[in-house]
């Protein structure tokens, strides 16, 4: 047993299971990757987001008719039936067509815009009611969903505005030492249309790539390695097979003598 453990692992090579060695080949165990601000992608909203606006005012009683009914999350309170609990705002749910229904405002054109473009849209907008309004615009539905040769598959829920892929393999315990690490999907929705793209995590310059930082409800997928892919495809039952026939050939030695 020992030697047929050692020899799977050892069909496993150090570079496919290492992170960035590209820095380890150069000799280079200090390298700085700058990355400026502006250059991480900025998450726009989609059909079928859910977002959460809130208005406020140096006059709040002027915001309020701006803000939906704030509710109560928690259980039911059964002598009065009102709910208990964390109280938050509602959410607005975007439309097939991009729009929002805002009071006040009736429907409102949002796709494309990003939290602070939506905000600063608002803002205009309600400034015709309002004196210096302030709008706070949050993303409430950002999930991304990490799926095969990992610790815990699952789908998670973001509450920052950036998940890069290494964050997102660490929600999901990392990869196992199964899965490869040049060949990582994720799978994205843009315009209707599903794009995917393949990520080489041992390559320093990963960071340079749309894909490195994942939107509201990208899919990440790690490909088993070969040896897995063989392990898989090796019949479960065979042992049971096998025993089986030695039994038969015992007992056929034994009837013969």
């Amino acid at each position: 047993m020992g030697i047929l453990l050692l020899n799977i692992c050892s069909c496993i090579s150090r570079k496919e299971i290492v992170y960035l060695h590209e820095l380890e080949e150069d000799g280079d165990t200090t390298s700085v990757f700058y990355l400026q601000q502006q250059d991480r992608p900025q998450l726009r909203i989609k059909p079928n987001d859910q977002i959460r606006i809130s208005v406020s005012a140096e006059e709040q009683e002027a915001a309020l008719p701006f803000n939906l009914p704030v509710v109560g999350v928690g259980n039911v309170l059964e002598s009065s039936m009102r709910p208990i609990g964390t109280p938050q705002l509602q959410n607005y749910l975007v439309a097939a067509d991009g729009t929002i229904h805002f009071p006040i405002l009736g429907d409102v054109y949002v796709e494309g815009l990003t939290r602070n473009e939506a905000a600063k849209f608002l803002e205009e907008k309600i400034s015709d009611y309002v004196q210096n309004p302030i709008v706070n615009v949050r993303l409430s539905n950002f999930q991304i969903s990490v799926l095969g040769e990992v610790l815990k598959p699952g789908t998670f829920p973001i509450n920052d505005e950036y998940i890069s892929i290494p964050k997102a393999l660490g929600l999901a315990g990392d990869m196992t030492i199964y899965g490869r690490r040049d060949n990582v999907l994720v799978l994205r929705e843009e315009e209707g249309k599903v794009v995917k793209a393949y990520l080489d995590l041992s390559d320093n310059t990963i960071i340079n790539s749309p894909f490195y930082y994942l939107q509201q409800n990208d899919v990440v997928y790690v490909e088993p390695n070969r040896p897995q892919k063989q392990s898989a495809s090796y019949n479960r039952n065979a042992s049971i097979y096998i025993s089986v026939a030695s039994v038969l050939v015992s007992l056929a030695v034994l009837i013969s003598r």
